[in-house]
């Protein structure tokens, strides 16, 4: 039996951030933050339809693996976007595979412009 070798960090980390983009309230979540920061209770205002717990742990799944950052203010606790593992994932896995296709569409372009 052939044995799989191990996985990188990188590699455990892009699946880490598969996971937790896998839920649409993440992704929601992540789109309410796109624009600005918000707090804990604004992301609760912008999401009627779960508690403040399941935001909680949505939002816990989102800062362990660094797609968010959170500072406490007071009794206020800020939610940041962090695009870096978004980022790193589109670089490793999407630019690369989106970058021949880029060029095949270029070519043909230029081949049907100058035919």
């Amino acid at each position: 039996m052939v044995k799989r070798p191990l996985k990188n960090r990188a590699d455990e980390q892009d699946e880490l951030v598969i996971k937790a983009i896998t839920s649409s309230d993440r992704r929601q979540i992540l789109d309410i933050l796109r624009d600005e920061p918000r707090t804990t209770g604004a992301i609760c205002g912008e999401l009627p339809w779960l508690n403040r717990c399941t935001v909680m742990q949505h939002l816990w799944v989102l800062e362990k693996v660094r797609l968010i950052i959170t500072r406490k203010a007071g009794r206020q606790r800020w939610n940041y976007p962090d695009v870096s593992p978004i980022q790193h994932f589109h670089e490793r896995w999407i630019k690369a595979y989106a970058e021949p296709s880029a060029s095949f569409l270029s070519r043909l372009r230029t081949d049907l412009e100058t035919s």
